[in-house]
C-alpha cells in the first residue's frame, strides 16, 4: 500500500487507496487490461508487456488482422472498434465485461497524427477525425471504464499523451491540441475517481518508432542521428506507472532517461482582497 500524501499546488497527489498490483514487482496475474490501438505501436508493445506480467489483454483496434496476430501471440482476446465511435467504445468495454469480468487497466492508447502546420488546409473530415480518435476516444473510454471499475473495486486507467501534450509542435498544432486535451480531462478527473480506487495518469512519449512518422521521417532522424524512443520502452513506463499507485500524474518519456512525473508549476493567485484565500467547493450535476 502507498501513503497517503497532501500535495502542494502544482504537484501530483499519490493515491489514498494504494497501488493496483499490491506490489512493485509488475506481478499482474489475474488482472485484466483493455488496451486500445493495440495492433501495433505503443498499443502492441505494452499488450506484450501487460500479457508477460500475467495479464489478460483485451485488445482493441480497427486493424483486425494487426490485433488478431498480436492478441494470438500473448493469449489475449481481440475486439474491432474504431476509438472515436462513441458507441463502438462501449460495446467495446461491455464485452470485455461480459467475457472476462471487466478491466482492472485500461491503456486508453489509441491515436494519430496528421504532420499539417497550416489549419486552413485541414478540411473539416481531417479535423473531425483526428479530434475523434485522440481526444474523444479517450473521454469516450474513461466514460465507460469508470462505472465498471467502480463494480470490480478499483482501477487504472492509463491514457497516451505526448511530450506535445505539455509543450507546443508547430508541425501539427490539431495533434497537439488533442494532447493537450488529454492532459487536461485526465488532470482533472484524478481527484473524482480518488475515493472509487481508481487512479488515472499520462504517458507522455516523445518522438517514439511507431506508425505515426513515416518512413521519410523516421530516415530523416537516422540522419540527424536523433533517437527515437522504442515501443517498448513506453510499455515499461506504463508497468511503472501501474506500480507507482499514484494518480493525475503525466509521465515524460525521452531517450536515455527514466520515465518520470511531469511538474507542472503553480499559477499565480489573486491579489488584493483575494490574496491567500481559498475558492470555495463548486458544485457539480
Amino acid at each position: 500500500m502507498t501513503e497517503a500524501s497532501e500535495a502542494r499546488p502544482g504537484e501530483p497527489s499519490a493515491d489514498p487507496t494504494g497501488d493496483l498490483t499490491g506490489d512493485l514487482t509488475g506481478d499482474l496475474t489475474g488482472k485484466v487490461a483493455l488496451v486500445t490501438g493495440a495492433a501495433s505501436g505503443i498499443g502492441a508493445a505494452t499488450t506484450r508487456r501487460l500479457a508477460a506480467a500475467g495479464a489478460t489483454v483485451f485488445g482493441v483496434d480497427l486493424d483486425a488482422a494487426g490485433l488478431e496476430r498480436v492478441c494470438a501471440e500473448t493469449g489475449g482476446a481481440a475486439h474491432v472498434a474504431d476509438a472515436g465511435d462513441p458507441e463502438a467504445v462501449e460495446a467495446a468495454f461491455a464485452a470485455c465485461e461480459d467475457a472476462l469480468g471487466g478491466p482492472d487497466i485500461a491503456f486508453l492508447n489509441a491515436g494519430i497524427a496528421i504532420g499539417i502546420a497550416d489549419p486552413g488546409a485541414i478540411d473539416d473530415a481531417t479535423y473531425r477525425r483526428i479530434t475523434s480518435v485522440n481526444f474523444d476516444g479517450v473521454f469516450f473510454g474513461l466514460r465507460a471504464a469508470v462505472p465498471r471499475m467502480r463494480r470490480r473495486g478499483g482501477g487504472a486507467i492509463v491514457a497516451t499523451s505526448s511530450l506535445a501534450g505539455i509543450i507546443p509542435f508547430p508541425p501539427d498544432p490539431v495533434y497537439v491540441a488533442t494532447k493537450h486535451a488529454v492532459v487536461g480531462l485526465i488532470r482533472s478527473v484524478a481527484p473524482t475517481l480518488a475515493p472509487y480506487g481508481i487512479t488515472a495518469n499520462t504517458v507522455n512519449p516523445g518522438l517514439t518508432d511507431t506508425n505515426i512518422l513515416t518512413p521519410e521521417t523516421k530516415a530523416l532522424f537516422a540522419q540527424a542521428g536523433f533517437p527515437l524512443i522504442a515501443p517498448e520502452a513506453i510499455a515499461e513506463a506504463l508497468m511503472r506507472i501501474l506500480a507507482s499507485g499514484r494518480t493525475g500524474e503525466c509521465w515524460v518519456c525521452q531517450p536515455g532517461r527514466d520515465p518520470e512525473p511531469y511538474r507542472f508549476g503553480g499559477v499565480p493567485g489573486p491579489r488584493g482582497e483575494g490574496t491567500g484565500r481559498t475558492p470555495p467547493p463548486v458544485a457539480t450535476r
